[in-house]
């Protein structure tokens, strides 16, 4: 069981880089590419159908660039296509949620005092709002409000303050913030998919069998490709929001998630404008840092009451009653208790923190027996905690949590 959980940790550790790793070729191949498209110019002698040109100089080279509003007379014998990056961040982010989020549930998922759900259920409906978002936008874009770009992103955004705040009633504020990012992810990964490859191919087919493509399927790829544009930046903030409980420990969790949208779309603005007129507008600074300032006021709405007694009653849910009762629980509850509980509190007593690193609480029974991976994991089989064992935890502590931990897996073996 123990070794079991190290791979498992290792697994998500990979999936995690390999998302980073195609996000970061996604995004930036999309960023390029808006940049590259604002920044083109008319220019004397273009070839027939050519849009604009834009000349640029990297890495010790002249680069000459010309961009076709349709399609040129004729195929390329070469023709890159721009999709594997967006597939791949959406299969790599899908398969974190499910190893975290999904098979995590009962720890990182479902919050009883929320809504009292079964595994099942929370991971049903996890799913069901990545692809609630995606449909209900899609619809939203085919619907006759789509030849009007600024109500389509108002109504696009509303629907956002809405899923953000429905994610807050069922989820862990840790888990609405990312499923938020994910559902939104999953938009932008759609409309690569359902939307702008398709047009793209139509258009290659019509090139193939000499016909002249349709201007509309450009209009609708350009459009859909401009939404993404927009609403990277806040998928960004989203997906790195878990690490932040400052971010996601708060009632106003779901305000802070929706100002985080309109934050991005200021710098995006800027970024945007800039490359199309060579000046970005100076009043985006100020509305993206009176945002900033907003959402680190919000922060500090706390959530706990102080109600310990009512924690302590709490039942346990069948993986953290297996943990309390396993052999060792104690002198490893007296472990944390004395090394861990005082930055891990719902109230930590460690000077200038105002809430417990990654939203981790280890104060009540329950508390450590449902964070029993990670405390193995994080205190006992390596030294990251305590940060530089800054509470004095012993090798012989260390040990303790260990066979605390690893008491189930053999319990579960003789069984």
């Amino acid at each position: 069981m123990y070794d079991y959980a190290v791979m498992w940790d290792w697994l998500a550790f990979g999936v995690r880089w390999l998302h980073v790793i195609t996000g970061i070729a996604w995004i930036g191949s999309s960023f390029y590419f808006i940049a590259l498209d604002l920044g083109l110019r008319q220019a004397p002698g273009m070839p027939k159908g050519a849009y604009g040109e834009e000349w640029e100089v990297h890495g010790g080279g002249f680069y000459h660039t010309t961009k076709y509003l349709v399609a040129p007379d004729r195929l390329p014998e070469h023709l890159t296509w721009h999709k594997w990056q967006a597939y791949w961040t959406w299969i790599s982010g899908a398969a974190l949620l499910a190893i975290v989020y999904w098979a995590g549930s009962e720890l990182y998922l479902i919050d009883p005092a929320r809504a009292d759900l079964a595994p099942w259920q929370a991971i049903a409906l996890s799913a069901a709002f990545l692809a609630g978002g995606w449909i209900g936008y899609d619809a939203l874009c085919r619907s006759p409000l789509k030849s009007n770009a600024t109500v389509v992103m108002l109504v696009l955004f509303a629907g956002i303050v809405a899923s953000s705040w429905l994610l807050n009633q069922v989820f862990t504020g840790r888990a609405a913030l990312l499923h938020l990012g994910a559902m939104t992810a999953t938009i932008m990964s759609g409309n690569v998919f359902f939307v702008i490859m398709p047009n793209q191919r139509i258009v290659v087919e019509d090139l193939k069998a000499g016909r002249t493509p349709d201007a509309k399927y450009g209009q609708i790829a350009k459009l859909r490709s401009t939404h993404n544009n927009y609403l990277t930046l806040p998928v960004l903030f989203l997906m790195l929001s878990n690490h932040y409980p400052l971010a996601f420990g708060t009632d106003a969790a779901w305000i802070i998630a929706a100002l985080v949208f309109l934050m991005g779309v200021s710098i995006r603005h800027y970024f945007n404008t800039l490359h199309a007129t060579g000046q970005g507008p100076a009043w985006t600074w100020l509305a993206t840092g009176l945002i900033f300032v907003a959402i680190a006021w919000l922060s500090t709405a706390r959530m706990f009451d102080g109600d310990y007694e009512t924690l302590d009653a709490a039942p346990l849910t069948p993986a953290e009653a297996r943990f309390a009762a396993a052999p060792g629980f104690e002198a490893a509850a007296n472990v944390v208790a004395g090394r861990c509980s005082m930055c891990h509190a719902r109230e930590p007593n460690w000077d200038g923190m105002l809430w417990a690193p990654k939203g981790v609480h280890l104060e009540v029974p329950a508390d450590i027996a449902r964070h029993a991976r990670e405390v193995y994991l994080q205190a006992g089989v390596s030294h990251a905690m305590p940060p530089a064992n800054l509470t004095g935890i012993t090798p012989e502590e260390r040990a303790t949590l260990r066979d605390w931990y690893r008491s189930v897996g053999t319990e579960m073996a003789a069984n």
